[in-house]
């Protein structure tokens, strides 16, 4: 029917039932409903839905009806004549790209949102929805969250064509988002909507200090006396000064001569980074595969997966003879190239897109890994890994790349509840 479209915003104190008596009289008038939205923010109400009725004169008698309905329960309702051509231009928006913006803070307040959204309204995106995806605060921990010891995320859907070359403007908004985030000390991740991002499958990590909190190497240099030698290896390696396979043989070949009791105390005991376990735990429930994908120690890998049962481990084996290290590497190594290539492997073989997976990494030999993912994650990562790596957690662990996923506080509360 061509009829008249009506827009009909409440907006009051929450009322039980307000939904059942606002579509019963718009089915009185055999509204079509175009679209709708509800919000609740502290028992109060947002409740707009756009509706078709067969003339205007249905949609005088209609907004009469509905108004004489609500004063009733001393309800305010406001109503907004569309016209053709707005109506159709709104339709039209529906094909621009989509965007799902996610924000992490400590001492969440009205600064952060005023500079991302400033930052996304000079890109040409603008906020359709905003969801808060951790949960509602006390009080008591409304005073720890200005102390910086609890932390509240929210997640934004954007909707716009970022002008004059999609790639730049990408770029040029990540840069914007940066700056604000270490002014305001806050993360945040823009990634494009797509069903591929509502159906990530394979989460792979990179081990040393990313899954763990330390680099294996370096301690086992240290336990051996040979650790500020191997120290100064690895930095330049992770900063992409020094070509991995070179520098790992050469920082392997230092352990010569250390018993391999130390390696299985450093497996033993080595130390978890903030939120980890919390992490594996909920991904585990909810059925994703997990991959370690490391370019430490397989000993170190094998203890993760007798914890986790993890699904697929990668590393590097060190020849031990007669319970000794003699330096030597064992097979090839698991380089930059090599994660990257295992990653597209495993998700052949368990039939998933690329776009599927998930990669968390740390260091410079694991970029091809976080480019090739459909979501990489830079992890308390090295500036140059911060910088190149087109998402980064600098301020909180591991777990938070659930809100990454578009998981809430409650989802993974149940999920852990259930695990116990």
């Amino acid at each position: 029917m061509a009829g008249e479209i009506v827009l009909v915003n409440v907006a009051d104190v929450d009322r039980p039932g307000l939904m059942a008596m606002v579509t019963s009289t718009l089915a009185q008038y055999q509204a079509r409903v175009l679209d709708l939205g509800q919000a609740v923010i502290h028992d109060t109400l947002g409740l707009g839905l756009l509706v078709q009725v067969a003339s205007a004169q249905a949609a005088t008698e209609l907004e009469a009806e509905l108004s004489a309905t609500l004063a009733k329960i001393d309800l305010p309702v406001r109503f907004t004549r569309i016209g053709p051509e707005r109506y159709n231009e709104w339709v039209a928006g529906q094909g621009k790209p989509r965007y799902i913006l996610t924000l992490m803070a400590r001492g969440f307040d009205a600064v952060q949102l005023a500079a991302v959204s400033s930052i996304t309204r000079d890109a040409g995106l603008n906020i359709e929805t905003v969801r808060r995806l951790s949960g509602r605060l006390s009080l008591e921990s409304l005073d720890m969250l200005a102390d910086g010891k609890e932390s509240t995320s929210i997640e934004m859907t954007l909707r716009g064509v970022l002008p004059d070359g999609q790639a730049h403007n990408a770029s040029a908004l990540k840069s914007r988002l940066l700056e604000a985030a270490a002014n305001l000390d806050f993360d945040f991740s823009v990634q494009e909507d797509s069903v591929y991002r509502r159906n990530r499958r394979l989460v792979a990590f990179d081990m040393d200090s990313t899954l763990i909190q330390v680099e294996a190497m370096d301690e086992l240099a240290k336990r051996h006396g040979v650790g500020d030698q191997v120290v100064a290896i690895t930095a330049r390696a992770m900063a992409g000064e020094l070509d991995f396979d070179a520098s790992f043989r050469e920082r392997a070949k230092l352990l010569a001569g250390l018993p391999e009791t130390e390696l299985a105390e450093l497996a033993a005991t080595v130390p978890l980074n903030e939120g980890a376990e919390r992490l594996i735990q909920v991904l585990t429930h909810f059925g994703y595969r997990i991959a370690v994908l490391s370019g430490g120690f397989q000993y170190v890998g094998e203890r993760l997966r007798e914890r986790f049962a993890i699904d697929y481990l990668y590393a590097n084996n060190l020849e031990v003879v007669d319970g000794v290290m003699t330096g030597e590497v064992l097979g090839s190594i698991v380089n930059a190239q090599r994660k990257a290539d295992l990653l597209q492997d495993i998700a052949e073989q368990e039939g998933i897109n690329l776009a599927q997976t998930i990669a968390i990494g740390d260091g410079a030999n694991d970029l091809p890994m976080l480019s090739a993912a459909g979501l990489g994650v830079a992890f308390h990562a090295k500036p140059v890994v911060k910088q190149t790596a087109s998402h980064a957690i600098s301020n909180f662990g591991l777990d938070s790349v659930l809100y990454l996923m578009g998981f809430t506080d409650r989802d993974i509360e149940q999920a852990l509840a259930e695990e116990t």
